[in-house]
């Protein structure tokens, strides 16, 4: 099993930045990859960006290129997401949830922080 615990959404203005934690604990080893998934009232939960914890390969979703960085930092078993400065949009409100997968290709979610984008 493995734990996520999320830190640092908040409300900011459109034009501002935030940065998102994820820390990882439990079965550790066992993770391939990690990222961030974000859900806005009344739509799907979908893929924000992803790295692997081997080889740091990335995918970001079209629509955060350019503006967020994902990054890792195995020693401290986290990810993080930088919402970079002059980037945030208000369509870019929801609830954002960290996430890993396992080796064995199972998927483990935190309790997810909000992010609200004020214009």
């Amino acid at each position: 099993q493995v734990q996520l615990v999320e830190s640092g959404g908040g409300l900011v203005q459109a034009g501002g930045s935030l940065r998102l934690s994820c820390a990882a604990s439990g079965s550790i080893f066992s993770i391939s990859a990690m990222g961030w998934y974000r859900q806005a009232p009344g739509k799907q939960r979908d893929l924000v960006a992803r790295i692997t914890t081997r080889g740091g390969n990335i995918i970001y979703a079209d629509s955060v290129k350019g503006r967020f960085t994902i990054s890792r930092n195995n020693t401290k078993n986290s990810v993080y997401l930088q919402m970079n400065m002059n980037s945030l949009k208000p369509e870019d409100t929801a609830v954002y949830y960290c996430y890993a997968r396992s080796v064995q290709a199972d998927d483990y979610w935190g309790q997810g922080t909000q992010v609200t984008v004020s214009s």
